[in-house]
């Protein structure tokens, strides 16, 4: 099953971008389970690299890494980075820049669709 999961909030100040990732590290560890993490709006600072949060804190970059180590993709969209300053190489390695145009088909190709 294919899944595509939309991020809006950022990582840190609310839980919802917290609960995104966790819910996605859960489905990834599955074989039927085909995961894509599409990143607009403020979620895009979750792939920032270099995050440097408290001790016993979640760490958003980190949890976006294990998913693409256990197969995941993560998209990050284009126009939302460019709003931010935040430059490709400035992400988690593996973050693929992507656009409208992509999360539209992946919208009607997959077959189940969550936003947090």
């Amino acid at each position: 099953m294919h899944v595509l999961l939309i991020l809006n909030d950022p990582p840190y100040g609310s839980e919802r971008t917290y609960n995104g990732l966790r819910l996605a590290l859960n489905l990834v560890r599955r074989d039927d389970v085909d995961l894509t993490v599409f990143l607009m709006g403020d979620a895009v600072w979750a792939a920032k690299d270099g995050q440097a949060t408290p001790e016993g804190y979640y760490n958003a970059g980190r949890m976006l890494r294990g998913i693409v180590t256990k197969g995941g993709r993560v998209l990050v969209c284009g126009t939302c980075i460019d709003t931010r300053g935040l430059g490709v190489g400035e992400m988690i390695e593996n973050a693929q820049r992507s656009s409208m145009d992509e999360l539209g088909d992946l919208v009607l190709s997959v077959e189940r669709s969550l936003v947090f």
